[in-house]
C-alpha cells in the first residue's frame, strides 16, 4: 500500500489539492450568497451585474434588452425588444465555473506570481465569455425559440466549458510545475 501512495503521490497531492481548494471556495461562495439574501442587488451582486452588463451588451448590440427581478423567485427576467427569453439565475454569473477553474489551476499550481496572474486574467477571461454566451443564447432564443435546449444544453456548455478546458490544457504544458518536472 504504501508503494502505491509513493507511486501516485503527485496524483494524490493533485486531486486532494484540488478538493480542498475547490471545496473551500464553494463554503465561501455559499456564504457570500447567504449573504446576499435580502441586499440591494436581487438576487446577488454577481448576478445582479452580469444581468445589468448582458443588457448592456444586448443594447449595444442594436437590441432593445430589459432585465427585471422576478421577486417571487432568485432570478433576473431577460426580455428582448419586449420578448421574454430567458431567466439570469445565480447560476448563469460564472462564478462557479471560475471555482472550478482556480481549483485547477491551483492543483497544478506554478510559481506564485505566475499562478496568481493566471488565476486573474483566466478568470476575467470565464467572466467576459460568459457575458458573450449570455447575449449569444439570448439572441438565439428572441430569433429561433424552438431551439432552447440545444441552445442551453450544447452551446453553453461549449462556450463555457470548452474554453475552461482549453486555458487547463495550456496552463499545464505551459506553467504549471508538472511541465517544469518534464523538461
Amino acid at each position: 500500500m504504501k508503494a502505491l501512495f509513493i507511486k501516485y503521490k503527485s496524483v494524490i497531492k493533485f486531486i486532494l489539492t484540488f478538493l480542498l481548494v475547490y471545496i473551500s471556495f464553494s463554503v465561501i461562495y455559499k456564504l457570500y450568497l447567504d449573504a446576499s439574501e435580502g441586499s440591494k442587488y436581487y438576487p446577488d451582486y454577481m448576478t445582479y451585474l452580469v444581468s445589468v452588463q448582458s443588457e448592456a451588451l444586448l443594447n449595444t448590440f442594436g437590441y432593445d434588452a430589459k432585465v427585471l427581478p422576478d421577486l417571487s423567485k432568485p432570478f433576473m427576467k431577460l426580455s428582448v425588444n419586449g420578448k421574454y427569453v430567458a431567466r439570469v439565475i445565480e447560476g448563469c454569473n460564472s462564478i462557479s465555473v471560475v471555482i472550478l477553474f482556480m481549483s485547477f489551476i491551483i492543483a497544478f499550481s506554478g510559481k506564485l506570481k505566475t499562478t496568481f496572474f493566471y488565476i486573474l486574467s483566466g478568470s476575467v477571461l470565464i467572466y467576459v465569455v460568459n457575458l458573450i454566451r449570455i447575449v449569444i443564447i439570448s439572441i438565439g432564443l428572441y430569433h429561433y425559440p424552438e431551439e432552447q435546449d440545444i441552445l442551453h444544453a450544447v452551446v453553453f456548455p461549449g462556450i463555457i466549458y470548452g474554453m475552461v478546458f482549453l486555458l487547463w490544457i495550456f496552463w499545464v504544458n505551459r506553467f504549471s510545475k508538472l511541465r517544469k518536472k518534464d523538461d
